[in-house]
């Protein structure tokens, strides 16, 4: 069975995510919760999205955020453990490559945060360790006061 085979029901589409599915395919694929609250409020905000779906389900996605101008950032790639193994991260990081070649001004940044072993897939896609020249940083998100 060739990898078109294996891809052959799945359906890619241009489409940002409903806001639960969104939230389930993170916790499912391994990655850590949002809100019901932030995915309503980010999900609109995204400059690019990709979806898979399986029989209607979404299966793999994956957005490009940022300021459309100077900074970009490759986020939220994740494929569900029942679709892994079929080729379906590369095929969203083929997509989300074409927009950024498409898109994104000469001199701009982008950048992702990749968790291991996914950061090889990344590497076939051009992208490189900042460091020692630089680390990435994050900053646990906080609740906000009421």
């Amino acid at each position: 069975m060739t990898s078109s085979d294996l891809q052959s029901d799945i359906v890619l589409a241009y489409e940002i995510p409903q806001p639960e599915e969104f939230m389930a395919l993170r916790v499912a694929g391994g990655m850590s919760a949002r809100t019901l609250e932030a995915a309503r409020q980010g999900l609109p905000n995204s400059l690019f999205s990709v979806t898979l779906r399986q029989s209607g389900r979404l299966v793999g996605m994956g957005r490009v955020v940022g300021d459309g101008g100077c900074a970009y950032i490759v986020s939220d790639i994740v494929v569900h453990p029942s679709a892994q193994r079929r080729g379906l991260g590369r095929r969203i990081m083929t997509e989300i490559e074409r927009y950024l070649e498409e898109n994104v001004p000469s001199g701009s940044f982008v950048s992702l945060i990749a968790d291991t072993p996914a950061d090889e897939l990344y590497r076939h896609f051009g992208f490189i360790e900042t460091a020692p020249a630089s680390i990435g940083m994050y900053r646990p998100s906080r609740k906000r006061s009421e």
